[in-house]
């Protein structure tokens, strides 16, 4: 027998037999900082707090399991709060405050949620640290999570595999290699350590046809040539600003929360073709391989009698992922004979799935139940043509399922409001609003009697311990990145004496690790009785200045008009600077956010765009 399988998953679930099916779910642990589309909330924004009903992935974890109670549930770090690393960027210095804080996530996920994590990795993509890993495992033991495993170190092979063959204490420490975008291919050591192996991310494609061809090849290739028991997609699905970094890299596309308008992709349907007819603790039979004329076949069991071979045969221009570059080969259609042996010879019957991709006509179909398969002498031949995804199975509950036609798509609403007045929301951050540094949430304010008592709140005092080059000023950005012309206003109030500052602006043109450099028309007032408008978020190109007589905790409300090459500015209703000269960039989102990492709120956000 070959190694035991772990699971085919998508990183942060589709139930048993139902589109995707997903074995795992894997998700961030928020570190208040950018990882790529923005910023999620961490459950300690300081030493002294805990909160685990921040962010979606408390309720992405029930919903995941609420369609697969057997789910395996991965937590990984991106970036951690900045009292972690002590105001060093570097979360190793205090290891036992970082394994505590990553330790009361998996706690604090059973006792809110009864969420039980199975793993929990080390610091995504970035360089791991012997003594936390072991400091880490004993930190687990001692708080009675034995049964959580250790995954390391999300990001090559090397040096993880040498520091696992070297220390017998590490060795002990980590369960699962975890590569990120192995292209199929492990490492010597690797296969020495004799730890399972997982592709812990993989895929990060354009959800095309030619992206659910990447996916086919590399389900069944990981495990061929690389011995990987666990393929784990970034992203799940691709729910973000499509201008964003990595726009529609997700399974399947839902990036329209105001239309409801969602997409399933080809991905969905090659995932099934693996994890509708395979489990968890199955094990892959030796016979895996690579067919004569190019494609590949992986063969498992339950260990019960029933067997699933899953062939592709992706050429090389129809299965290009994002990374790392494929090396060129060959494929061309074949004819396949395969011969079951030993328990599998009795076998008369075996259940057919067809993917089709059809580039040339351009008219594909995706997991098509065609007619059973008779096994005679437990031999069977097939007719295989290019680009496409075979299951044969002795399984009989695949099911492609059907689902209602989505809303139709809609641009962002050209005129939108929000007041921030939820009594009890369904999560801590605004609908719409996608923050790329900082975090903002909503914010009860019961000193103020007045209109003000229900506010969105930017709550970071103090930079992350960042994975990505996050902006030293926070922001939030919100609309269609295609608006030119239009009108935001908002009320402000800064909660920063003499050093608080905070802007609403148009036409940001940047996000995601790009965020430092983001461009656009920028209103800021600050706490000392000054304004500025600005060209960037940095604040380097000044457009206007001067006298504003804003002040911190009194309330004012801003409000930003650009026009073809002209902005101007009203404060409290009254016109403070006009006639700005703006000549890039042309478009872009809204945005709202603070001078740094401070306290400030925000209230009666609204665009008129024309």
């Amino acid at each position: 027998m070959g190694r035991v399988f772990d699971g085919v998953g998508g990183l942060s679930g589709g139930g048993p037999n139902f589109g995707a099916s997903l074995h795992i779910l894997k998700v961030e642990i928020g570190g208040d900082a950018q990882t790529t589309d923005g910023t999620e909330p961490s459950h300690m924004h300081y030493e002294n707090d805990e909160n685990y009903f921040r962010g979606y992935e408390w309720w992405l974890m029930k919903e995941a399991k609420k369609r697969n109670p057997n789910i395996t549930l991965i937590g990984l770090p991106w970036a951690f709060p900045g009292w972690v690393g002590h105001g060093e960027n570097w979360p190793y210095d205090f290891p036992d405050i970082t394994a505590a804080y990553v330790v009361n996530w998996i706690l604090g996920a059973k006792q809110y949620h009864d969420l039980d994590i199975q793993y929990v990795g080390i610091w995504n993509e970035r360089n791991f640290d012997s003594k936390y890993i072991k400091l880490l495992r004993y930190t687990l033991d001692k708080n009675g999570l034995e049964g959580v495993r250790i995954i390391a170190s999300d990001n090559l092979w090397e040096p993880i595999t040498l520091s696992l063959l070297l220390d017998p204490e590490l060795c002990t420490a980590v369960d699962v290699i975890g590569a990120h975008y192995p292209g199929t291919t492990t490492v010597k050591d690797a296969l020495k350590t004799q730890k399972q192996l997982w592709s812990s991310e993989d895929y990060s494609t354009f959800n095309d046809d030619v992206g659910g061809g990447c996916w086919a090849r590399i389900l069944n290739q990981n495990y061929v040539n690389g011995l990987m028991t666990a393929t784990i997609s970034w992203n799940l699905v691709a729910s973000y600003y499509e201008e964003l970094p990595f726009g529609r890299d997700g399974l399947m596309t839902a990036e329209e929360p105001w239309s409801g308008n969602y997409v399933v992709e080809s991905p969905i349907w090659i995932t099934a073709h693996t994890t509708q007819f395979t489990q968890p603790g199955w094990t892959y039979l030796q016979t895996v391989g690579h067919l004569a004329q190019g494609g590949s076949y992986v063969a498992l069991t339950d260990g019960k009698g029933n067997l699933t071979v899953v062939i592709e045969t992706m050429t090389h221009d129809h299965s290009v992922c994002i990374r790392p570059p494929l090396p060129p080969f060959n494929v061309t259609s074949q004819n396949a004979t395969f011969q079951l042996k030993g328990s599998f010879a009795s076998i008369k019957e075996l259940k057919v799935w067809r993917s089709q991709f059809n580039f040339k006509t351009k008219k594909p179909s995706f997991f098509e139940k065609l007619t059973p398969l008779k096994l005679s002498d437990g031999s069977f031949s097939l007719n295989l043509a290019e680009d496409e995804v075979y299951t044969l199975t002795t399984i009989t509950t695949g099911q492609k399922g059907s689902y209602p036609d989505p809303p139709p798509s809609a641009r962002f609403p050209k005129v939108y409001k929000d007041d921030f007045d939820v009594r009890n929301p369904p999560f801590s951050e605004a609908p719409d609003f996608a923050d790329q540094t900082g975090v903002f949430e909503y914010y009860v304010n019961l000193t103020d009697p007045g209109p003000h008592v229900f506010t969105l709140r930017q709550v970071l005092t103090q930079r992350p311990v960042t994975w990505a080059t996050d902006a030293d000023q926070t922001i939030s950005v919100i609309g269609d990145y295609e608006w030119q012309n239009l009108t935001v206003t908002c009320d402000v109030f800064m909660e920063s004496v003499k050093m608080g500052g905070v802007f609403i602006a148009a036409r940001v043109d940047k996000g995601g690790q790009s965020i430092r450099s983001a461009r656009g028309v920028f209103f800021w007032v600050f706490a000392d009785g000054t304004y500025k408008v600005t060209n960037d978020l940095a604040g380097q190109t000044v457009l206007a200045e001067g006298q504003s007589g804003t002040r911190a905790y009194g309330w004012h409300t801003l409000s930003l008009t650009v026009e073809g090459q002209y902005a101007s500015g009203l404060l409290n209703g009254y016109t403070l600077w006009k006639n700005a000269v703006v000549l890039t960039p042309q478009n872009g989102w809204a945005a709202l956010g603070t001078h740094s990492f401070e306290l400030a709120q925000f209230d009666n956000f609204a665009v008129v765009a024309a």
